[in-house]
C-alpha cells in the first residue's frame, strides 16, 4: 500500500538521500521514494506505521508529516449550472398559465409572462444593486458607455413589469423592451461569438450564473413576444 507523506527541511540531494535510507530501513517500510522538488515522500508500506514512528527515524532536521489531500469540486454541467433560471422561467410560465387558464388569452398569457419576468429578474437584481452594475457593464453595450444606465435598468424592469401587469401603456412598454433587451442581446451575442468566460448579470450576483447560449435564449423568447404583441 503507497503512503504519500510531505517532508520538510530537505536543501540537496544529500538530504533527500539521508531521509530515503532512513525510511527505508524502517522493517515495515518496503520501499522509500523521495522527491526533493516537490518535497514528497512515497512510501509502500506493509503494514500500518504511525507518523510518530516515522519522525523518529529521521533526524531532528526533518519534518515528515502527511499529505492533504486536495479535493477537487468536480465542475457542473451547463445545464447544472442554468437550473436556477430554467426554475424561474418554469415558474413564470406556470403562474402566467393559472392567471389565464379559465378563460383562454394567448395575448394576456404572454402579457402576464413578459410582467412576472421583468419584476422577478429585477428583484434578484435588486438584492445587490451595487454589484450588479459591474457585472452588467462587462457585456451590455450601452451600460460601457453609460455607466449610469446600468444603475437605473433594474428599476426600469420594475416599471415595465407594472406596465405589463396593469395593462399600462402596452405598447410603449413593448417598443422599450425591444430596445433594451435588443441592445443587450447584441452584447450576449459578441461573448459567446469571443468565447469569453464572464458572470451573467440575468439574475444579479445573487446567483453565479454563466454567460451561455441559455441567457441569448431568454432576451430571444421575450424579444420576439413584444414582436409578436406589437405587430398585432
Amino acid at each position: 500500500m503507497k503512503h504519500i507523506y510531505t517532508v520538510t527541511g530537505m536543501t540537496c540531494n544529500g538530504c533527500k538521500a539521508s531521509v530515503e535510507e532512513a525510511l527505508s530501513k524502517l522493517p515495515d517500510i518496503k520501499k522509500a521514494s523521495v522527491n526533493l522538488e516537490s518535497s514528497e515522500a512515497v512510501l509502500e508500506i506493509n503494514n500500518a506505521i504511525s507518523l510518530e514512528r516515522l519522525q523518529e527515524a529521521l533526524s531532528d532536521k526533518y519534518t515528515i508529516s502527511e499529505k492533504k489531500e486536495v479535493v477537487v469540486a468536480k465542475e457542473k454541467s451547463e445545464l447544472q449550472q442554468l437550473f436556477p433560471l430554467f426554475l424561474i422561467f418554469g415558474y413564470i410560465i406556470i403562474t402566467s398559465v393559472l392567471l389565464n387558464y379559465e378563460s383562454w388569452n394567448t395575448d394576456s398569457f404572454m402579457l402576464d409572462f413578459m410582467g412576472l419576468f421583468y419584476i422577478i429578474f429585477s428583484f434578484f437584481k435588486l438584492l445587490d444593486l451595487k454589484g450588479f452594475p459591474q457585472s452588467f457593464r462587462m457585456y451590455d453595450p450601452l451600460a460601457k458607455v453609460m455607466p449610469i444606465y446600468s444603475w437605473i435598468y433594474p428599476f426600469i424592469e420594475v416599471a415595465l413589469g407594472l406596465m405589463f401587469l396593469m395593462r399600462i401603456e402596452i405598447p410603449l412598454a413593448l417598443v422599450v423592451t425591444l430596445i433594451i433587451l435588443g441592445i443587450t442581446t447584441i452584447g450576449v451575442t459578441r461573448t459567446l461569438l469571443n468565447k469569453k468566460s464572464i458572470q451573467c448579470a440575468c439574475l444579479g450576483t445573487a446567483l453565479k450564473l454563466p454567460m451561455t447560449k441559455a441567457t441569448f435564449i431568454e432576451n430571444s423568447v421575450m424579444i420576439v413576444m413584444a414582436l409578436i404583441m406589437l405587430l398585432k
